[in-house]
């Protein structure tokens, strides 16, 4: 019998955008099994929280029967092990994304041999996404709308709204 072929999408995914889930679709249909991985940092202070992330995340990715969702600490390659992983997926953009997930999967195979990285550059229509665009468009009060799932779209609407609120 084949064995399973697990592979870990991972990221901070603050917040989930287009972009995110475009790779997650394609990801899904190339592997067994998709988790995605959010990375839980308490040096950062992102702009939803962890609990909210994964939320999203699992409602977005749950047409996808073979996604999971869940939040890790520390480093990427022992969540790996720890779901018998032998494949991270990351999106690139760009030659200067290239290079430093270049480094990363070096990196990664170094601390944990036979654990390859597959990179997947985004469809056209969402490779201009990044959620640091979308985190300061959301921030500034403006449309983050076809940028993020509705979902997200959602969730930050209402987190602007109680935010002027409280302005008030």
């Amino acid at each position: 019998m084949p064995q399973s072929r697990i592979a870990i999408f991972p990221g901070s995914f603050d917040p989930p955008t287009l972009g995110h889930l475009d790779i997650i679709q394609r990801a899904a249909a190339m592997f067994d099994t998709l988790v995605v991985g959010l990375l839980d940092n308490p040096s950062k202070h992102p702009m939803l929280s962890t609990v909210d992330r994964v939320a999203l995340l699992r409602k977005v990715a749950a047409p996808f029967g073979n996604v999971t969702v869940e939040s890790y600490h520390g480093l990427l390659v022992d969540f790996a092990r720890s779901r018998q992983a032998s494949v991270i997926v990351r999106g690139i953009r760009g030659g200067a994304d290239l290079d430093y997930e270049r480094q990363m999967a070096d990196t990664n195979r170094h601390m944990h041999p036979g654990l390859d990285t597959v990179l997947l550059t985004p469809s056209p229509a969402v490779a201009h996404i990044s959620s640091t665009l979308v985190r300061q468009i959301a921030n500034l009060g403006g449309s983050v709308r076809g940028l993020v799932p509705e979902a997200v779209e959602a969730a930050l609407t209402a987190r602007a709204h109680a935010g002027r609120t409280q302005q008030v």
